[in-house]
């Protein structure tokens, strides 16, 4: 068996100390259980092996084959690696310093070559995010035979998650009223709540974006600390129309969140996810008893360990 085969599957766990009583059922779907802690090994498989199937990336084995090329915040880079390392393929990096030092070490440590851009805020930002997209394009533009997957405008992504929202229909009984997802690349909050949707036409869905860059809110494009989520502009898969509602979260407060989620759920976890857990139960408050609504535990904590949101161990909650 191959070690992609270990992608998917994780568990779906309910939060029993921070919901409140009166409110619907909250359930976690622990994607740090995916090989490299986080689900964007779903969107890394999805994005290269559709490549390979259809000739956009010819095999290393056949002597024509080139470089995977993309930029990233730092969990699909680590994906990206993985996979590679598993297909022998040679990865190239865009990334910045804005992000762990955990991520881009898990990077290197899988083969990937990494190119970084400065970060002048120390955060995430519009101008961050286009400077990375066109050190890839260049890169990719002098690596012949290169596949450049460009997550933020790759639909390949789409059905890995339509089939995460299948494993999620399924653990939580057909019971699935309310669905919450931070928007970064926006395939994923695409991709599950549009099967999700399909499987229960009632479903509520709402997307989580970082308050000092609310753009699918209408806001403007700022620096934040959510990694992963809000690039400063509204992405290409972005379909607003699947969005019952958009929750902005400042990033103070998905901090403290996430701190909360480690000592008194036990779940040890990146920023946005607890970002995702403050919408989620704001909606399940909403919707009250007898409902249930589900969200994601995007990435393990062991991602951010050297960051302001664990370092010193020290925070207030």
């Amino acid at each position: 068996m191959s070690i992609l085969a270990c992608i998917g599957h994780t568990r779906l766990v309910p939060l029993r100390h921070l919901v409140p009583e009166g409110s619907a059922r909250v359930l976690l779907k622990l994607e740090y259980e995916n090989p490299t802690g986080s689900m964007k090994d779903r969107m890394a498989l999805a994005m290269v092996e559709a490549a390979e199937a259809d000739g956009r990336l010819k095999p290393a084995s056949s002597g024509e084959g080139g470089a995977v090329v993309e930029y990233t915040g730092g969990s699909t880079g680590v994906s990206l690696a993985f996979v590679c390392a598993a297909k022998r393929i040679p990865l190239e990096i865009v990334t910045s310093e804005a992000f762990s030092e955990e991520k881009r070490t898990h990077m290197a440590a899988l083969g990937a070559r990494l190119t970084l851009v400065p970060s002048p805020t120390g955060g995430t930002t519009r101008a961050l995010t286009l400077a990375m997209i066109e050190t890839a394009r260049r890169i990719a533009a002098t690596l012949p035979g290169s596949y450049w997957t460009d997550q933020l405008n790759n639909a390949d992504v789409l059905p890995g998650y339509g089939r995460m929202a299948d494993e999620i229909w399924q653990q939580a009984e057909q019971r699935v009223d309310g669905f919450v997802q931070a928007v970064g690349t926006a395939g994923s909050f695409r991709g599950i709540a549009t099967r999700l949707r399909d499987l229960n036409p009632a479903l509520r869905a709402v997307a989580v974006e970082p308050t000092e860059s609310a753009v699918l809110s209408g806001g403007a494009s700022g620096s934040h600390k959510i990694e992963g989520t809000g690039p400063g502009f509204v992405p290409s898969l972005w379909r607003g129309d699947l969005a019952d509602a958009i929750r902005p979260v400042a990033s103070v407060d998905a901090m403290a969140m996430t701190r909360r989620l480690a000592r008194e759920e036990g779940i040890f976890a990146g920023t946005s996810t607890g970002a995702n857990v403050i919408a989620a139960l704001e909606l399940a408050r909403q919707l009250g008893p007898d409902k249930t609504v589900v969200t994601l535990a995007v990435d393990s904590g062991m991602k951010y360990l050297s960051t302001a949101l664990y370092a010193g161990g020290t925070q207030a909650a």
